[in-house]
């Protein structure tokens, strides 16, 4: 397997180097209003290569113009990129001959502002034709978005204020998620890092809520649908991206690396919104014949055994 591309190992600043991809339709509606017309949109997808943060946008349709607007929401919180990557999708392939045509309109004046707007232009990469295997960073995170985004919505149309309020919480969750340890001392009582960390400077919270997942759509107003919809998306979401993080290796040889100090995530414990169940090992506990199965985690101001498969190691 080849090396990373330069773009996904050096230290830039969040967005600096971004992904893009598209994931849909989904159907909303007009208005609140019962009998409201329902049409399409689209999830716009933007991930950050250096930290893999991901932003979240709602755009109406497929065309370069929809598109060209996403991406001024998206400069206007993020800055602007250096790099865009994207497929040969028809929407991209326009937007960057619309960008280009511009730059090219200012170039051709020479007037102080026009040479500092032509300078910083966007430079637009493009995956080869038919390269399937091309693209997974952004593949990956639309996966991520639209597998659960589905499940969670069903049969309910929402306006497009409501998806997109959906779609900022929803982003908030993807960006919460842990990355690695923050420190390999052990007596540092620290957290672990994650994508929100580069976007605010600490992990992303959410505000105190009910928990709603289980309660019937009838008796809930629509704003407190949204929070059901954010609820069952954590849910689910966190449970799988927790099982994809857990090794399920053959016991062919001793595979425990767990030790002292090392941070854990513990999947069974109950998890509330953007809080993840964090853990450091204080002790190993190896049996007769020297191999660990059973560790002892603090977590806050309690002490926990549990077993080693049910704990998840991360990186440092």
């Amino acid at each position: 397997m080849a090396d990373l591309p330069t773009a996904r190992v050096a230290k830039e600043r969040p967005f600096l180097n971004v992904g893009v991809d598209f994931g849909g339709p989904f159907l909303i509606k007009e208005s609140s209003r019962r009998n409201a017309r329902s049409q399409k949109a689209y999830l716009c997808l933007f991930i950050c290569f250096t930290t893999k943060a991901i932003h979240l946008e709602l755009v109406s349709d497929l065309s370069s113009a929809a598109f060209l607007a996403a991406l001024d929401r998206f400069i206007g919180r993020r800055g602007l990129p250096r790099c865009i990557y994207s497929d040969n999708g028809t929407n991209f392939t326009a937007s960057a001959r619309e960008l280009s045509e511009v730059y090219t309109l200012l170039q051709e004046n020479c007037t102080e502002i026009s040479d500092t707007l032509a300078q910083r232009q966007v430079k637009w990469i493009f995956n080869p034709p038919a390269a399937s295997n091309f693209g997974g960073l952004w593949e990956s995170g639309i996966k991520s978005a639209k597998h659960h985004l589905r499940r969670v919505i069903g049969a309910q149309l929402l306006t497009f204020e409501e998806f997109t309020t959906l779609l900022c919480k929803i982003e908030a969750i993807l960006n919460s998620r842990p990355l690695i340890d923050l420190s390999p001392d052990p007596s540092d009582n620290v957290d672990y890092l994650s994508p929100g960390h580069f976007l605010i400077g600490t992990s992303l919270l959410s505000a105190p809520e009910e928990d709603i997942s289980e309660t019937p759509l009838n008796r809930l107003s629509r704003w407190r649908l949204l929070q059901r919809a954010a609820q069952c998306f954590w849910k689910l979401w966190s449970t799988s991206y927790l099982q994809s993080l857990t090794p399920r290796n053959k016991w062919f040889n001793n595979s425990s690396t767990l030790k002292v100090g090392d941070l854990v995530l513990l999947p069974h414990l109950h998890r509330l919104p953007l809080h993840w169940p964090i853990g450091k090992i204080e002790s190993v506990h190896p049996g007769k014949d020297n191999v660990v199965r059973v560790v002892s985690v603090k977590t806050g101001n309690s002490l926990i055994a549990r077993p080693i498969n049910t704990v998840i190691p991360l990186l440092q």
